[in-house]
């Protein structure tokens, strides 16, 4: 099968590698209709190459149509269109009872002290061949994919794979109280679901970027946009919107490559050059994030209230203004989408065809898997208008 491997930097590659078969009685494999690049996939394109070997198969946000199930996968059959859950749940473990399945005990890659397996993501989470193939192999398929209705197109379900449970999570986290306040930083994919989501629960939302075309995506969701380009001090911007107080919220979807860090972009250009057998260690003890989002966001939040993060961060002696964040009572929450929780309040939502959430207004660019490589450059350089790609093995 043809899928899209990972070679080094800024290298990805559409290749022929062997077909997926069954392991254990607990898998699935399906037959890849669409998936998507995600802006997590850019980490792995930029920075995180030291946990990665030349040939891993990318992607996680994969649906499409069950071929073969394995002898204990009972609630899915041969034929099936499913979508796949990026985190690998086993659905019956202590942390998946209270719903936390992205620390899925089963799954846990504790090689690497982390949490539940994910597709195409790293050795840290397990190196798990990923979805940007024709095929797929799912572990878990017991639990992990979800039914969805044969019929409407994919771009109706396939966000449920990430996307989606990673906004409504967001949200969620955020704490926003009954007809409240919340800023959204960065308005990738992620972000501006979250603003969706969050003006759908009735919140007023502001959401801030400095690439024309996201502002006017999220400008045609009801959004109040700032533009970073312009705007000297985002969080004084904000203040004046708000009475001077600052929202009730704030949602950090921008993560470990934010712009406006210039130290720590030093950081992980440096680390970059090096061996992966020093990159390595030194970026799971080192602080190599860039921050400027998240101090941006302990600004901007109100006295009192809540940072959600749903950006990824990869350092671990980060530095944070502990004497702000204690000072101004700010509770954080953060963490990787526990999918399978959200999917009975987003499954109405999707197969609504008043499309609530505007799911059919984020892909801007539909491309052959052959195109992966073009998709992966112009979304990791913001060109051609690029917001969220989907590829069509």
């Amino acid at each position: 099968m043809k899928a899209v491997t990972w070679h080094g930097k800024r290298d990805v590659r559409v290749e022929e590698v062997p077909d997926p078969a069954i392991k254990e009685p607990t898998d699935a494999i399906i037959k890849v209709t669409s998936t998507g690049i995600c802006g997590s996939d850019l980490h792995l394109y930029e920075v995180l190459g030291p946990f990665l070997d030349a040939g891993d198969i990318l992607g996680h946000e994969p649906m499409g149509i069950v071929q073969e199930v394995g002898a204990e996968v009972t609630g899915i059959a041969p034929g099936d269109r499913v979508v796949v859950p990026f985190t690998i749940a086993c659905g019956h473990c202590p942390m998946c009872d209270l719903k936390l399945y992205s620390q899925c005990e089963t799954t846990q890659v504790r090689e690497h002290g982390s949490g539940a397996a994910l597709f195409g993501y790293t050795k840290l989470y397990g190196q798990v061949p990923g979805g940007q193939a024709e095929y797929l192999r799912v572990p878990q398929a017991h639990f992990g994919p979800i039914k969805v209705p044969d019929g409407p197109p994919d771009e109706r379900f396939v966000y449920l794979s990430d996307v989606l449970p990673t906004a409504w999570q967001a949200v969620d986290y955020a704490a926003i109280p009954d007809c409240g306040s919340v800023t959204v930083l960065g308005l990738g994919p992620i972000g501006q679901m979250s603003c969706r989501v969050a003006r759908h629960l009735g919140h007023r939302v502001i959401g801030v970027d400095g690439v024309p075309e996201r502002l006017e995506m999220a400008r045609r969701h009801g959004v109040e946009i700032i533009d970073a380009r312009v705007t000297d001090d985002v969080p004084a911007a904000v203040r004046e919107l708000t009475g001077g107080r600052g929202t009730d919220s704030v949602i950090d979807a921008v993560g470990m490559e934010a712009h406006g860090s210039p130290a720590a972009k030093l950081a992980q250009t440096a680390t970059g050059l090096l061996p992966d057998a020093v990159a390595a260690p030194l970026m799971t003890h080192a602080g190599v994030d860039r921050l400027a989002a998240l101090k941006q966001a302990i600004e901007i939040v109100r006295r009192g209230g809540t940072i959600s993060i749903s950006g990824v961060y990869g350092g671990m002696a980060d530095p944070l203004p502990m004497l702000r964040l204690f000072d101004k009572q700010i509770t954080l929450r953060m963490g990787q989408a526990n999918v399978r929780r959200w999917i009975d309040d987003l499954l109405p939502l999707v197969t609504d065809d008043a499309d609530p959430l505007g799911v059919m207004d984020l892909a801007t660019h539909r491309l052959p898997l052959d195109q992966a490589p073009h998709g992966y450059e112009i979304f990791q350089k913001k060109r051609d208008g690029a917001i969220k790609i989907l590829l069509n093995p």
